[in-house]
């Protein structure tokens, strides 16, 4: 039985106060011990249970994730490698890392209550710039390397354990793991691999040749990706949300972490359902509309 509990929120989400209030709620009817993180406490109070959010882990068996993938994905950002599972809960948009609607917050807090679900081991990428700085900051969807605002294609040379695999001349270059195959990989062209796989894949951002393509490497793989650019900088961003310079002849390095982003899952939903409902995948077209 879980007996203590942390809770990150999207602040910004106009349910974000009424579900809140209805977990803590649920956790004091069911002496279930709970926390939250600093920015909630302008919302619902309770000053006296807030703590850092990266430090929601020491304090919490369970981690409760409220709001879209972005939220989801700075939950497993602050868990760090100390794995304590994550439930994601969705308040609006498509959601594929929080899948659970809050519609059926009460049910699924009491199936987390009774352990009626199971863990899921996401492979998470560490990557570093070779030389300049070893990053604590892991990625659970991916890892890009674009040329920020500026309007000009530059040059990236894609190695694997050393050995010379293409260059590309394009936007930029997306490293994702499966789980982030069907964020930013799938909106550039990148291939839908089932979460479970442990595999990275290498999508160029509009590049400027039919033969570029998207590239599965296996998960113990070391890549290395070496920026060429005339001026300016390009960027790395990590998950959408940190951010660092790069200069011309920057290397960065990219593999698997040691560890892994334990997701909570229930086994009446699948990821090939998730993907007919959000995403109509594999739908037929309908004739004359």
């Amino acid at each position: 039985m879980v007996k203590s509990i942390g809770i990150i929120a999207n602040v910004r989400k106009e349910l974000t106060p009424r579900v809140v209030e209805e977990i803590i709620e649920w956790a004091d009817q069911n002496q279930i011990i709970f926390f939250i993180c600093e920015e909630l406490v302008p919302l619902v109070g309770h000053k006296e249970k807030s703590v850092p959010k990266e430090k929601l882990w020491e304090v919490s068996e369970v981690l409760i994730s409220l709001g879209g993938d972005g939220t989801m994905l700075a939950s497993a950002r602050a868990v760090g490698a100390h794995q304590i599972p994550i439930l994601g809960i969705n308040l609006g948009g498509v959601g594929f890392l929080t899948e659970i609607n809050s519609d059926y917050l009460k049910s699924t807090l009491n199936r987390l209550k009774r352990g009626d679900y199971f863990l899921e081991k996401r492979m998470v990428l560490q990557p570093e710039v070779e030389g300049v700085k070893k990053f604590d900051q892991y990625a659970l969807n991916d890892v890009v390397i674009d040329k920020g605002e500026v309007a000009r294609l530059f040059l990236l040379h894609l190695y694997a354990q050393n050995e010379f695999i293409c260059s590309y001349s394009a936007d930029g270059l997306i490293l994702s793991t499966a789980t982030g195959s069907t964020a930013y990989n799938l909106a550039a062209g990148g291939p839908i691999i089932n979460p479970r796989m442990n595999a990275i894949i290498v999508s160029p951002i509009c590049p400027h040749t039919l033969a570029s393509r998207s590239i599965v490497f296996p998960e113990n793989e070391s890549l290395k990706v070496i920026v060429e650019l005339p001026s300016r900088e390009a960027i790395l961003t990590i998950d959408g949300q940190v951010a660092f310079g790069l200069k011309s002849g920057s290397s960065v390095l990219v593999r698997k972490a040691r560890h892994t982003v334990n997701l909570i899952k229930f086994k009446d939903r699948s990821f090939y359902e998730i993907l007919r409902r959000k995403l109509h995948w594999g739908a037929r077209p309908k004739i004359g509309e």
